[in-house]
């Protein structure tokens, strides 16, 4: 892959939409479905073990009316990234295949850890307009097949869980960047307005790609009906389980303990006010003896959230527990069977749970905790310990974090559009979006 850096500077367009404009019927569909693609830089999956940097990805057309065109100013790589890397297709669909919810097929921009900036709205978007910054909900679920008219699934019935409102579990559940359309390692992307949320004022971009990552945190806490003033340990502390730290102090605690046996991993834990843990200094049974003893009443904690899942730290978080508490498995685990012993749970009427994704509830409720410094910004910037542009996506941030753990956490990437990573081009290039030169 050749390293560009690219920064370019985009004038946003003045005028807004006309009444006239914002007044078509859903007939003008057509007219954007014939619109000619033009290509982009991306950061792309093309089917199993082959994701690379390419200059020829399709750019983002508006095909619903209430779609937006995002220009893209950081994209965070998340475990599932390095899990489909690794091990895919998870969400993806399979070599060949087009997902089940949109139809799209490959190749695919990756990414779904979004901030970016609106440069087009559809004439049926009400509440954004160009130039506002905003994060991505990336689900795709029974509720947009709407987006994709050509679709063979597009008037396919709902399933029992979308109509039933929990979108985040649906049965033909996936995301932007994994599978249902192209993501945010790229230099744009659409997306409806439904999954768009502003950015608070005082919010730098960088920070805003955490939103998401906080929201899975924000609802694993919200699914084990945590009571407050229980006590709670976090086992791994990667980006979701530095993460969960700052879902719970939005939720009013302040007093958590992390196990976690990466050093960097745990200073980051410790930066954040938690309680740390090396659980590789000590054999297995004396790590849950001892993480047991230093829960409030020296007898297990009242939930764990397993943010690693593998074999040991599942069944950590159940041991763990006192009588009666609750683990959440948030982790995203690759297609293996582990070993599990249900007396486990039986002996002490623990509860063993997991938690996917978030809602919009997720969403809202972490901006709020940020706009009322229930979440502290600067906490959250601990998280980043790389910018990368997505030319070098793969060696220097992907490979990176499956192969020095112990030496990174959170790595964002961006097409540097804007000169996001502070570098000016070595030679400045034109690109252009749906026709129009774009300095």
């Amino acid at each position: 892959m050749h390293s560009h850096s690219l920064s370019f500077l985009l004038s946003f367009p003045s005028k807004t939409l006309s009444n006239k404009q914002t007044n078509k019927t859903n007939n003008t569909k057509q007219n954007y479905l014939t619109t000619q693609h033009n290509i982009m830089r991306a950061l792309a999956y093309f089917g199993k073990n082959d994701i690379k940097f390419t200059n020829d990805l399709p750019e983002p057309t508006i095909s619903a009316p209430d779609e937006m065109i995002i220009d893209v100013s950081w994209c965070g790589i998340c475990g599932t990234d390095l899990h489909e890397f690794q091990d895919g297709p998870i969400f993806f669909p399979h070599d060949g295949c087009c997902h089940e919810i949109s139809g799209e097929g490959l190749p695919q921009a990756m990414g779904h850890e979004i901030a970016g900036t609106i440069i087009e709205c559809g004439p049926g978007v009400t509440k954004f307009k160009v130039g506002d910054r905003v994060v991505v909900e990336p689900t795709g679920t029974c509720k947009d097949r709407y987006r994709w008219p050509n679709s063979p699934n597009v008037d396919k019935e709902p399933c029992a869980a979308c109509k039933k409102g929990l979108y985040n579990i649906c049965s033909n559940l996936g995301l932007v960047g994994a599978g249902v359309q192209s993501g945010g390692f790229a230099e744009r992307l659409v997306m409806n307005e439904r999954q768009c949320y502003k950015v608070p004022d005082h919010m730098s971009m960088d920070v805003a790609a955490l939103i998401q990552p906080i929201a899975v945190s924000w609802h694993a806490v919200r699914v084990s009906k945590f009571k407050k003033g229980a006590s709670v340990l976090i086992v791994g502390a990667g980006p979701i389980g530095l993460g969960t730290i700052l879902a719970l102090n939005g939720h009013g605690v302040s007093e958590v303990v992390v196990s976690e046996p990466a050093k960097i991993r745990r200073d980051f834990a410790e930066k954040m006010g938690a309680i740390v843990y090396d659980p590789s200094a000590k054999d297995h049974d004396e790590s849950i003896k001892y993480l047991r003893s230093i829960a409030p009443g020296g007898d297990g904690f009242d939930y764990a959230f397993d943010c690693s899942g593998n074999p040991a730290t599942l069944k950590a978080a159940i041991e763990c527990l006192t009588f009666r508490g609750t683990a959440v498995n948030v982790a995203i685990w690759g297609n293996k069977p582990v070993n599990f012993l249900p007396m486990d749970l039986t002996y002490q009427e623990k509860s063993y749970t997991g938690s996917m994704c978030y809602t919009f509830h997720d969403f809202e409720a972490v901006i709020n905790a940020f706009e009322k410094k229930l979440i502290d910004v600067e906490k959250a910037r601990h998280m980043i310990t790389g910018k990368v542009p997505i030319e070098n996506g793969v060696k220097d941030a992907i490979l990176r974090l499956i192969t020095h753990k112990e030496q990174t956490i959170k790595i964002i990437l961006t097409p540097n559009n804007h000169g996001e990573l502070g570098e000016e081009p070595e030679q400045k290039k034109k690109r252009s979006f749906k026709g129009k030169t774009l300095k």
